[in-house]
């Protein structure tokens, strides 16, 4: 989109069908959390994080802000002061802030960090919302139209090609992994939570993102391995057990979906820009995508008009000429 709004010609060709377009992104938590993020991630993903969220919010000028809550439980209170040392841009909540933000969780928690300055979207939504907006750039979009190898043979005259299929991308220069991650949807509509609620947990830390119309995404599940068999039972339990750890009502929840999506990620979990004849490989954002996506897109946007260097940190070492 990045390139067709300054005035490209741009064709996307996609494996999947319209519907289910997105890959690993429809069973994403899209929270545009930069800061959250760094508690685990390089100074890199933090820095493109936060332009990414800068980009999402030109693109949508109504996406609403609400923050990030981060709780623990009194016993785990270690894992919350830890998390406050691996970041910023957070402020600490004690006792009564806490409903102040999200009444429903009342005394239920005693210490928080609060993460004024993030937000959320529904992934499916934000990804009918990107095709839309495509489709009025006059972009050729190609679905069910997957690209065989050699991929530079798809290139049209003077053209390049941009490879960001994922793990399909995988190569002997493109030494991808895949990370899997597990998630459910349920329907609570009793309960009003606003924002993003992150639960730490020595073991199994979650997060709790509400969709609208009472859908709530609960995720956090990384496992590495590259299997597409559905969501167990142990992962199940531990995502249900937590959620109810933040509020009992999520007991009377209904779960309308469980899914699991395989993130492709490089030994470092920082995303990779390669450069090789007439094709461009942008892959490996891991568990980042939505939130870097936007300025991955501008940097190699920027790379073509104007001729602007790759940040050190994304270079693909064997291919960027």
């Amino acid at each position: 989109m990045t390139l067709a709004s300054r005035g490209h010609d741009v064709c996307l060709r996609e494996a999947a069908a319209e519907t289910h377009s997105g890959a690993a992104s429809r069973v994403a938590g899209a929270m545009l959390a930069p800061y959250c993020e760094s508690e685990s991630a390089e100074p890199i993903v933090q820095q493109l994080g936060l332009r990414g969220l800068e980009l999402w919010q030109q693109f949508d000028p109504t996406l609403e802000v609400r923050g990030t809550l981060v709780l623990a439980s009194q016993r785990d209170k270690a894992e919350l002061d830890r998390y406050a040392r691996m970041t910023e841009g957070h402020e600490p909540l004690y006792g009564p802030a806490i409903p102040h933000l999200e009444p429903l969780l009342g005394e239920r928690f005693q210490y928080g960090l609060y993460f004024p300055d993030e937000a959320h979207m529904a992934p499916r939504n934000a990804i009918d919302r990107l095709i839309g907006a495509l489709r009025s750039l006059n972009v050729d979009l190609r679905f069910s139209s997957p690209v065989p190898e050699p991929l530079w043979l798809a290139a049209s005259a003077g053209g390049l090609v941009i490879d960001c299929r994922g793990l399909g991308a995988r190569s002997g220069k493109i030494a991808l992994r895949g990370v899997r991650g597990e998630m459910a949807v349920v329907y609570a509509p009793a309960l009003t939570l606003t924002r993003p609620i992150r639960f730490l947990h020595p073991r199994f830390p979650i997060y709790i993102v509400p969709w609208g119309r009472g859908l709530y995404m609960i995720g956090a599940t990384m496992i590495e391995s590259e299997s597409h068999a559905s969501v167990t039972i142990r992962s199940t339990l531990e995502l249900m057990t937590s959620a109810c750890r933040i509020h009992p009502w999520f007991l009377d929840a209904r779960v309308t979906e469980l899914s699991i999506g395989v993130r492709p990620a490089f030994d470092d979990n920082i995303p990779k820009i390669g450069i090789e004849g007439k094709v461009i490989s942008v892959n490996g954002a891991y568990r980042h995508g939505f939130l870097l996506a936007p300025a991955l897109a501008e940097i190699v946007a920027d790379h073509l008009e104007h001729g602007l260097g790759l940040p050190k940190e994304l270079v693909l070492r064997d291919t960027y000429e």
